[in-house]
């Protein structure tokens, strides 16, 4: 993480209450936050959820791990878990970690809020 960065917890869209955007690293400093937000949103057992990656540079690990046990979590209530805005960087991630098999993607969120 930056030395001037700070780790806060990603807030839903006020438009779009299921809709997270993240922005800058999502790293061991920010994941913390990122799994608190989704808990949050996850316990609310919405349709579908989005997270809108267009403003994120980078993913670790715990980030991944993170994403993943959201996504388990809405799909074992029956709901729907997309990514989108996924940037050349951040799709060569999840292609290398062979996430982009697991995880249904979006160009953006108006797709991924219309998808059926």
């Amino acid at each position: 993480m930056k030395a001037n960065a700070s780790p806060t917890t990603p807030v839903p869209r006020q438009h779009h209450p299921n809709v997270l955007p993240l922005k800058g690293e999502i790293d061991l400093h920010v994941s913390p936050a990122l799994t608190e937000s989704l808990n949050a949103m996850t316990k609310k057992k919405p349709e579908r959820i989005v997270i809108d990656l267009s403003g994120a540079t980078y993913i670790d690990s715990s980030g991944l791990a993170a994403l993943i046990l959201a996504m388990q979590r809405v799909e074992a209530y029956g709901g729907r878990f997309f990514l989108t805005g996924l940037h050349e960087t951040m799709r060569s991630i999840f292609e290398t970690s062979r996430l982009d098999q697991i995880f249904q993607i979006f160009p953006d969120v108006d797709a991924a809020l219309a998808a059926g």
